[in-house]
Order: structure tokens, then sequence, then C-alpha cells
């Protein structure tokens, strides 16, 4: 491909965002003790509760692409931590659900607040309809990347 192809000009600036946000999870980790994975499934409950998922660890594992054995292991730690609480799914006892600690909210906010709000007040520089445009762009960028990734998953399972 051609560098001054507009579409590759984007493709790495994405890049270039997902490595300083990648960076920057990384300094969150460091600086808490934390696996730069344990930041990963943080983020991934945080989301799920965002959406209104119900969260187990068999959900959580297939979002991070580990094991059970990794999974439990996860959450064990995080449970230490008292950054996240397992507990009985009332639709299905049989099932637990994991549930983010308001601490672990706080210390996310602590970290990453500021630079929330930075990036919120940079939006509001653009009208809506520009917004509207990066969002559809973002989320259609994000199942190519989702597609892709379960594609080699798939192809992986097979060898």
């Amino acid at each position: 491909m051609d560098d001054q192809d507009p579409g590759l000009q984007l493709v790495h600036l994405l890049r270039a965002v997902t490595v300083e946000l990648d960076l920057l999870a990384a300094e969150f980790a460091g600086r808490e003790g934390l696996h730069p994975t344990d930041v990963r499934a943080l983020i991934h409950l945080l989301d799920a509760g965002r959406e209104g998922v119900r969260a187990t660890p068999g959900w959580l594992g297939a979002q991070l692409g580990v094991n059970s054995a990794s999974t439990t292991a996860l959450v064990d730690r995080l449970e230490r931590l008292g950054l996240v609480r397992r507990e009985r799914d009332t639709r299905d006892r049989r099932r637990v659900l994991l549930v983010v600690q308001d601490e672990a909210v706080a210390l996310g906010w602590s970290f990453f607040g500021p630079l929330i709000h930075e990036m919120v007040a940079e939006m509001r520089s653009f009208e809506e309809e520009e917004l509207a445009t990066v969002r559809r762009f973002l989320q259609s960028m994000r199942e190519v990347a989702a597609a892709r990734r379960r594609a080699q998953q798939d192809g992986s399972a097979g060898r």
C-alpha cells in the first residue's frame, strides 16, 4: 500500500492512539502493581456494566482470550486486591457474576480521569455531525479488528 493512501494514514493514526493509550494503561498497571491483563479485565468488566452485560468468569475469559485456569487466577488476584467481587447470580444461583468494586472505579478515575476530561473537552470543538461520523468510523474499525481477531482464533484452533 502507498503511504500516501488516506486510509493507510488513518490506520497509522489509529495505531498511534492505541499505542499511547496502551502506554498509559501500562503505566497505570505498573503504579498499581497490576498486570496489563488485569487492567484489560477491569476495562471489559466496566464496559459490561455500562452495557448491561452480566459478566461471568467464562465471559471474561472469552473477552481476554485466556483459558479458564488463567481466568480463575486473574479473578482471584483482582478479588484479593479488592477490585472485583464474585456474587451469585440472582437469576441463576449456579452462575457467578463479576462485579467491579467502587475502589477500582475510584482508582481508575484518579489516574485516567484527567485524560478523559481533556479528551471530552477537546471533542467539544467538533460539530455533532463530525462526532457522529467519528463514532461510526470507530465502531466500524472496532468491528473489523474484532472480526479479524476471531478469525485468527478460529484459524489457530484447528492447528
